[in-house]
């Protein structure tokens, strides 16, 4: 039998999704939970790994169990058995040509920037904060020469192991909410620390220490030296993973700040 997640977490104390063998990591605590549950070994594939310190509110993982149990044992049971700061938001049972990865067509990413002079306390775990105010303009201008299907190499750090430069980006959004600044960005595909290397060069032209024509010429220059820096992974939330319509998977708000589309 094949089963599919929906995970929520809280990536501030952990060293990112994959099993390590001395840090924590949340692989390690869901596999644990798991296997209390079904009362045997169980291994996990994700959607998409993220970083040390970055959070979900819908990774996707699937597992196969020889052990049938009601739905709710892997919701409810599973929770009983993780901590607070991770949850499972969904189950459902997948046909066996379902992968958490392969299966997938595309990730949606969001980032949240605290945009204020004072820091906040109340969510300093799950924001980033910038002091400066921000040309929240200048930064959506930005963003219309990532869209489509371009070669991303300034924003590739040289320990990445995929040999694609290339990826699809579908969107990027910029909305301000009072003090928050959100960036939302989908694509077919991310490799390592893309969003973030992205969101990195954005601020620097929302700072204007760069002009709001900088990511067209660091497309063209392919080089990751010549970029802004890679911005902090507390920011970062993976909030959807989008999958043929044929594998019914429920749906669930995006979030966090989901009164935003």
């Amino acid at each position: 039998m094949k089963i599919a997640l929906s995970i929520a977490y809280d990536g501030s104390k952990f060293y990112g999704w994959q099993k390590q063998k001395t840090l924590p990591s949340i692989q390690e605590k869901i596999e644990y939970a798991l296997s209390k549950v079904a009362n045997e070994p169980i291994k996990t594939s994700c959607a998409g790994r993220t970083d040390a310190g970055t959070h979900a509110t819908s990774q996707i993982v699937h597992f196969i169990t020889n052990n049938k149990l009601p739905i709710q044992a892997w919701t409810l049971g599973v929770n009983s058995h993780l901590p607070k700061n991770i949850n499972i938001n969904w189950a459902k049972q997948v046909e066996n040509d379902f992968h958490a990865r392969f299966s997938a067509i595309s990730r949606r990413y969001r980032y949240i920037i605290y945009n204020n002079p004072i820091r906040t306390s109340i969510l300093n775990n799950g924001i980033t904060h910038y002091k400066k105010k921000l040309n929240i303009k200048n930064m959506n201008f930005a963003t219309k020469y990532l869209i489509g299907k371009k070669n991303l190499s300034s924003f590739k750090p040289s320990k990445c192991t995929s040999k694609n430069p290339k990826r699809n980006i579908y969107f990027i959004k910029i909305k301000c909410i009072n003090q928050y600044i959100i960036v939302d960005i989908k694509a077919n595909s991310f490799f390592h620390h893309m969003v973030r290397n992205i969101i990195g060069s954005l601020i620097e032209i929302g700072k204007e220490k760069k002009t709001k024509y900088w990511i067209h010429q660091l497309i063209k220059y392919k080089n990751r030296k010549l970029a802004g820096p890679t911005a902090p992974s507390k920011g970062l939330y993976l909030v959807e993973i989008n999958y043929p319509k044929k594998f019914k998977l429920p749906k669930i708000p995006i979030g966090p700040l989901f009164l935003i589309n």
